[in-house]
């Protein structure tokens, strides 16, 4: 909203969109109204309302009473003396429907709005002869003037790159890009209440150490000017949670920001949250247990609309399945490791078919499909 905007033709000079909502912010001072900076009381939100009262009767409607939502402008229809829009807000979005004789000399504020814009609105629910349910507006106030127009809307915003490096973006214009975030707050919240209950304490340890040690990883590297000392960005929280257990503190973990200045892709990013958690007087066949046991991912998967770990291009999916349990490793799993990782196909117990078979080069991988 704020900040240089685009230009085009000469270095400097604003598109015909951004001068005309630069003269709209300019209208707006000369006229007493500040563009940014307003307080407006929220009552409700606009999805949650929605939502609570997709089906509700009219007179349920009318009970209600006046609500006050605060949004962003995503859509306007001027109709004449009647406008409508769509407001969005973190919960959702609602409709909105003003008119010149409610609104009297307000409405043509109402209309000059600018999709992109944030607006406080208060008025009464009613649901249309379309059946939707829709704010009927008796005054609002301007929030927020927006500077810059928001991508095509049919088109949308779909360059990866984009995407990544201007997230407010992609959140405006891609709403499901919303539950990713939800979700991550949600499992957190989720992995917490798990150790916590079984006695574990959330520590905070030093994210500028003097050796960058845990894992073996390029850090980034810094200078402390006070100390005239080379300082590296974690690479991993390791030493510091083994010298608390060390220290008295059995069971311990952290939620913590890492840094490896390796590669990138969307999938990848240098700064990345871990989890890491140490138990005293255990084994690892005991935080195996722990870690099977937890059945976060099943709950936060329920709760979270079963969208935890999909990622673009691969088979990765929460199930609500338990894991498998492990097992010692096998006879035939110990051959194929002495044998270079090809292991012997169990109907084949000649040798000269053993012979054949390792001869022609053959990986496990088709094995189901060679048997005789």
């Amino acid at each position: 909203m704020g900040g240089v905007p685009p230009t085009e033709g000469q270095p400097g000079e604003p598109n015909p969109l951004v001068r005309r909502r630069l003269e709209k912010l300019e209208a707006l001072r000369r006229s007493g109204i500040d563009p940014f900076g307003q307080r407006f009381g929220v009552t409700h939100w606009a999805g949650d309302l929605a939502r609570r009262h997709h089906e509700a009767a009219e007179e349920k409607l009318k009970a209600v009473g006046s609500v006050a939502v605060a949004g962003r402008v995503v859509a306007l229809r001027h109709h004449g003396k009647t406008c409508f829009a769509h407001l969005r807000d973190q919960s959702g979005q609602i409709q909105l429907y003003a008119r010149s004789d409610a609104l009297g000399e307000r409405y043509a504020s109402f209309t000059d709005l600018d999709v992109g814009d944030f607006i406080g609105v208060t008025g009464e629910l009613f649901r249309t002869r379309t059946g939707e349910l829709t704010v009927a507006v008796r005054a609002f106030e301007l929030l927020a003037k927006s500077l810059r127009p928001l991508p095509e809307k049919w088109h949308g915003l779909k360059d990866v790159e984009t995407r990544y490096r201007r997230r407010y973006v992609d959140l405006v214009m891609n709403p499901q890009v919303r539950e990713t975030f939800v979700t991550k707050s949600r499992l957190i919240r989720e992995l917490r209440a798990f150790l916590e209950a079984r006695g574990f304490l959330e520590v905070e340890t030093p994210m500028m150490q003097p050796i960058p040690g845990g894992a073996a990883a390029r850090p980034f590297v810094t200078h402390h000017n006070a100390l005239d000392m080379p300082l590296y960005l974690r690479i991993a929280p390791e030493l510091y949670l083994k010298r608390l257990v060390v220290g008295g503190l059995d069971r311990v973990y952290e939620i913590n920001r890492s840094f490896r200045n390796e590669g990138i892709s969307t999938q990848h990013n240098p700064e990345f949250t871990m989890l890491e958690f140490y138990q005293a007087y255990a084994d690892y066949e005991d935080l195996m247990a722990l870690t099977r046991g937890s059945s976060v991912g099943r709950r936060s998967c329920t709760r979270a609309r079963r969208s935890i770990c999909r990622l673009p291009g691969r088979g990765c999916r929460s199930s609500g399945r338990s894991p498998r349990r492990s097992r010692p490793t096998c006879r035939r799993t110990r051959e194929s490791r002495r044998s270079g990782g090809r292991p012997w196909p169990p109907a084949w117990r000649s040798p000269s078919r053993a012979q054949a078979w390792s001869a022609s080069g053959r990986t496990s991988s088709t094995r189901s499909s060679s048997r005789p």
